[in-house]
């Protein structure tokens, strides 16, 4: 690869990833504190090993008690009660030995492995006794119980800031003062008091010991794992090269290049903001070689980023809780998200290839080799991606497919390192002690999720214990009946509610939380107006993994313009454009009976004609973002292909009858258009 490649400074990408990310940038530890994390993280990481293929006779929880009791500790020693401000590079490296852990961090850490694991301890009288007390905590048990409210609290406020704790105290005061609420107000109840709101916390499954923490604890620790040992491997470097040398040199390769680099750096980064930077690192020299503006650029990063996680094998750390929240398997879900994946992708092909002929983009040499010898030597890294899915369709549970898988990657990794030659000794050590750090970095990485999914066991356990969920899905549905009592129109405005509140929710929330709550609460609002299991869960996953790309907020796009060095506000509105299509196609999944077929759940001959539509609304909407047509389209020609678009994603006969006219209609404005241009450029030379 050549040198302009690598402009951009690695170390300045990882502290912009950093910034910009939702998990607060961790600490750079000094030698003794690291030493201690990376210790206990690779202790847990066997944990999670051991409990894929051990379980422990106890049950599922005592493992979850272990799992956080152990994670918890970690957090206060890893992430800093306030973020720094302008302090990177250098200074950043040399200030590294003052980030430890302070008198105060030691002593929450310490305070939170012991309530943490006091359900499990001898003090506290053994697991077994802890349960017997369901109902009737002991005081020490409340005690221990607020504690470690407050330290998930402070936890998650160290690693995604203040509104996630903000929004669970609330919920808290909500559980509290809620009796004292007018009783024919339809969301008061019957009060709940501090020891019960402990016990439902603390000494039941819907708390701390939830879904959420359990889908963290048993599939995204392990895919994280997976994650760093692919990168361990090599994997990282060879998925850039093979996507500069699949495209060549023509001036649609750096567009083409930077989606499909992003596709694949997902399977090992898992965040839509540091697969945008880390992309950006190595392919904004190349775009900005071949002619794009800094703001397009950053929004092809940003949209490309946020693609991995929308995409399968491997998909967000939501898509588990889905799995878990349905009672389905993994690859279900991962069938269901097939038809969006390659729309998604297919409007941003649109876009880049609109985009490469508007700007005039310039073809780019970049010395990478030829891509079927770099298959051939790196092509195993595809292989642990492969066996994930065909172990999955063996119905391995995933968490012992994702174990097969990295176990495949390790082996790969290391027969490599003997076959490139030198001191098999010196590679066998070399390749341990890189398998070794990425169990501890896998579980080092996850430290921010688990922190969220214990937080949201706060958020989940209330709405349970108070019914508040149902009240204000009723709430929403009112809310459009208000407009009208026409069935069709009410299910439109309550999808288009739907969206707007998922939406909003993302921007102030991670992804996992969002998903989370806005199942919770707007996912039986869904239900209410008829919208199949299916499609509610795969609709609330996009709007909450989109928050990542939408404007007010919008990380990943922020991230990419620093990187870019473009307009914020122009990077983010670019972004909204290569994304748009991820926007409305999970609207037809819910507006319609047909719109299951983009889930795959109709029979083939629907399938066939669903995707079909759906593509072609896609193209629709790429010449309205794009505005390109067989030449340069004018607002009016864009304005056609509004309706067009619109129409063809209601997915009933009529609407997609006006929508191909429309599309009709525009292709022949567009095409008298451009003859009549053509005849003025031949008359006036």
């Amino acid at each position: 690869m050549s040198s302009s490649v690598n402009a951009v400074d690695e170390t300045r990408a990882a502290e912009i990833a950093a910034e910009h990310d939702e998990e607060r940038p961790a600490r750079r530890l000094s030698r003794r504190p690291d030493l201690l994390v990376y210790l206990v993280s690779l202790a847990v990481a066997l944990l999670v090993l051991k409990q894929v293929f051990f379980p422990f006779s106890k049950g599922n929880q005592y493992y979850l008690v272990i799992f956080l009791g152990c994670t918890l500790p970690m957090v206060f020693l890893c992430y800093r009660p306030r973020v720094r401000k302008g302090v990177t590079g250098e200074a950043a490296i040399a200030e590294a030995e003052k980030d430890d852990p302070n008198v105060v961090d030691w002593a929450l850490g310490v305070v939170s492995l012991l309530v943490g694991l006091y359900p499990v301890l001898p003090f506290g009288g053994g697991y077994n006794e802890f349960l017997d007390r369901q109902g009737v905590l002991s005081t020490l048990d409340i005690i221990a119980g607020a504690l470690l409210l407050l330290l998930i609290l402070e936890a998650a406020r160290r690693t995604t800031g203040l509104v996630l704790p903000i929004v669970c105290v609330v919920f808290l005061l909500y559980a509290y003062y809620g009796g004292f609420l007018p009783q024919n107000w339809g969301i008061a109840h019957a009060g709940v008091d501090f020891s019960q709101i402990v016990n439902a916390l603390y000494n039941d499954a819907t708390g701390f010991y939830g879904t959420p923490l359990d889908v963290a604890a048993s599939y995204i620790v392990l895919f994280t794992i997976y994650g760093a040992v692919l990168n361990a491997s090599g994997a990282g470097k060879f998925f850039v090269d093979i996507s500069f040398a699949a495209f060549k040199r023509s001036r649609t390769a750096p567009g083409r290049t930077t989606v499909m680099s992003g596709f694949l750096l997902g399977t090992v980064s898992g965040s839509g903001t540091a697969t945008a930077v880390s992309l950006g690192a190595i392919t904004w020299p190349i775009l900005r070689k071949a002619g794009y503006p800094k703001e397009n650029a950053g929004g092809l990063l940003a949209a490309s980023g946020i693609g991995a996680i929308l995409s399968p094998p491997t998909l967000g750390a939501a898509a588990f809780i889905i799995a878990e929240y349905l009672q389905t398997s993994y690859l279900t879900v991962l069938i269901w998200a097939t038809v969006p994946t390659l729309l998604y992708y297919l409007g941003i092909v649109f876009a880049v290839e609109a985009d490469a002929r508007r700007f005039g983009a310039k073809a780019i040499d970049v010395a990478t080799g030829n891509a079927w010898k770099l298959l051939l030597r790196g092509g195993y890294h595809f292989l642990s991606l492969i066996i994930i899915i065909v172990f999955l369709a063996l119905d391995i549970p995933p968490f012992a497919a994702v174990v097969y898988a990295t176990g495949v990657a390790a082996l790969f990794a290391l027969i490599a390192r003997l076959v490139n030659g030198g001191d098999d000794r010196a590679a066998v050590l070399g390749w341990g002690k890189d398998i070794v750090d990425a169990l501890s970095a896998g579980v080092r990485g996850a430290l921010p999720v688990i922190a969220v999914c214990a937080a949201a066991g706060v958020i989940t356990s209330t709405i349970t214990k108070t019914g508040l969920g149902q009240e204000l899905a009723n709430a929403l549905v009112e809310a459009a009946r208000a407009v009208t009592d026409n069935a069709t129109v009410v299910l439109i405005l309550t999808v288009f509610l739907s969206a707007v509140a998922v939406g909003v929710l993302g921007l102030a929330v991670p992804v996992t939380a969002s998903f989370i709550i806005a199942w919770v609460v707007i996912g039986p609002a869904l239900a209410n107006v008829g919208v199949a299991d299916a499609e509610r869960a795969m609709f609330i996953f996009y709007y909450a993994v989109l928050s990542e790309v939408t404007p007010p907020t919008a990380l990943a796009a922020v991230a990419a313009a620093a990187i870019t060095g473009g307009s914020v506000m122009k990077t983010m509105w670019q972004c909204w454009k290569y994304t748009l299509p991820a926007f409305l196609v999970p609207i037809a999944f819910v507006l319609t009976d047909n719109g299951s077929a983009l889930l795959l759940q109709a029979p083939a001959l629907n399938v066939v004609w669903v995707v079909a539509v759906s593509a072609l609304a896609v193209a629709a909407l790429g010449v309205v973002t794009g505005g390109w047509l067989f030449g340069p389209v004018s607002w009016r020609i864009r304005a056609v292909f509004v309706p067009a678009a619109l129409c063809l994603l209601y997915l009933e006969p009529v609407p997609i009858a006006i929508g191909v006219a429309f599309c009709v209609l525009g292709v022949v404005l567009q095409a008298v258009f451009r003859t009549k241009e053509r005849a003025d450029e031949v008359v006036g030379s």
